[in-house]
């Protein structure tokens, strides 16, 4: 199990944002891997391609086909409704120069203790700063 950022997400529809390590972690989940995710990846993944369409960097049937990819993948959605954890979150951010997105990643890596998967370098540094392991693929 690992927290799966947004970053790495993307990266899997994006031809130029594909890396090896990105590719892996797409190639884990459809073999053995689980992933877990905070519930605000739905609305940030959304976001990307709603604004990718606009751009006209991918097409809605594009982004159809890559949301019916996405639900056939083993990715836990984790709520975060609590005034504790998004107190948490605040924090994080605080300390880590942190978007309240990106801090809410950490807080769920941290509460979880499980690794984090980003190409977030700024979450990434933050996520080794608190003590939060990278996953490896």
């Amino acid at each position: 199990m690992f927290i799966l950022d947004c970053s790495i997400t993307m990266a899997w529809l994006f031809e130029d944002e594909k890396t090896p390590y990105t590719e892996e972690i797409l190639k884990q989940l459809t073999q053995q891997a689980k992933a877990v995710v905070p519930s605000l990846w739905y609305t940030e993944v959304s976001n990307v391609l709603l604004v990718a369409e606009k751009r006209h960097r991918v097409t809605v049937a594009q982004t159809q086909h890559f949301w019916g990819i996405l639900r056939q993948l083993p990715i836990d959605i984790q709520y975060q409704q609590s005034a504790h954890e998004i107190d948490s979150m605040l924090n994080l951010g605080r300390q880590y120069h942190l978007s309240a997105y990106d801090a809410t990643y950490l807080d769920l890596a941290i509460r979880l203790n499980y690794p984090l998967a980003s190409l977030d370098k700024a979450l990434l540094k933050a996520a080794q700063d608190a003590g939060v392991a990278i996953y490896s693929v």
